[in-house]
């Protein structure tokens, strides 16, 4: 595949959908479309982009619509529709809203873009990759969630405030539901390969895993109007790349279990080896008796919505 024909589709022009499609142009990945059922946002937002692209030098590809048809042939199609969590509202407060709406894009991915890789950043995020894959009917592999990454990013922020170093030099783990019942993983964290409990007290430690997993809900509060976008659009974007680029990258996203981990018939964040083809391969970490624990406990919370709510 050459870089010329490359195409990337970003669906929903909000905040996530549009830092998404911006990072992408700048990351000269290839045609990047816009879509929304706003079309003249879609449009606005892709022509501001484009007209960036001599001051940031990239090719600035980017159009705006609001007919499917228009993302035909694309190779990755990232998802971002759906309403937003407002102060005091759970990412699962918007399950019936926002099923409604990926019912309705997956069918247009089904019709116009049936060959692409679906990256979905709608919340609440396993849920509803979980509902993506069956209205697609797309194979599990081609049909992912990005949770982990934007889950691991915040831990590594926090981890690198707290022991004054680069936030480059942090690798972090979390996995399980991309919500309040996610699972971090100082065991697996490492500051340039230092264990982060050699760093830090394992006070300090729980202390940024509790923070990490209502990382999503501080920025809530903070901004009382809206959700968190530069880091979750930056991050599905990044997950797009590594599809299109086949780069084989190691990175914790929401992807169907069907017996690892002990978990079946399920959409949850764990670490997978991501390419051209989607999920290539997931990873099953040797895990503590606790943590596999709360990592399955995750996994009951979301595999009762599944079916109490959304019917599945």
């Amino acid at each position: 595949m050459t870089t010329g024909a490359r195409k990337v589709a970003v669906i929903g022009a909000g905040n996530v959908g549009a830092t998404c499609a911006f990072v992408l142009a700048e990351r000269k990945v290839g045609k990047v479309v816009l879509l929304d059922i706003y079309e003249g946002f879609a449009k606005g937002k892709a022509l501001d982009m484009s007209q960036g692209g001599r001051i940031l030098n990239y090719d600035g590809r980017v159009t705006g619509t609001k007919d499917y048809a228009d993302i035909a042939g694309s190779d990755v199609v990232v998802v971002t529709s759906g309403f937003p969590r407002q102060p005091g509202m759970s990412r699962e407060d918007l399950i019936g809203k926002n099923a409604d709406i990926v019912s309705q894009v997956g069918e247009g991915i089904r019709e116009h873009a049936p060959d692409s890789v679906v990256v979905m950043v709608t919340n609440p995020l396993d849920l509803m990759t979980y509902h993506m894959q069956k209205i697609t009917g797309f194979p599990h592999n081609r049909v992912v969630g990005q949770a982990g990454i934007l889950d691991s990013a915040r831990m590594t922020h926090f981890i690198s405030e707290s022991v004054g170093c680069s936030n480059e030099d942090v690798q972090a783990m979390v996995l399980g539901g991309h919500g309040d019942t996610m699972v971090p993983l100082p065991r697996y964290t490492t500051v340039n390969g230092i264990p982060v409990t050699q760093l830090l007290s394992e006070e300090e430690v729980m202390a940024i895993c509790e923070r990490t997993a209502s990382g999503g809900g501080e920025i809530v509060k903070l901004l009382e109007k809206g959700s968190a976008f530069y880091a979750p659009g930056s991050a599905a974007a990044i997950m797009a790349e590594a599809i299109l680029d086949d780069r084989k990258r190691v990175l914790p996203c929401s992807t169907y279990l069907n017996g690892e981990y002990g978990m079946e018939d399920i959409y949850i964040g764990v670490p997978v080896i991501l390419g051209k083809d989607g999920v290539e391969r997931i990873i099953e970490l040797e895990l503590e008796p606790h943590e596999l624990e709360s990592l399955q406990g995750s996994g009951a919370f979301y595999k009762e919505q599944l079916g109490s709510i959304l019917g599945y």
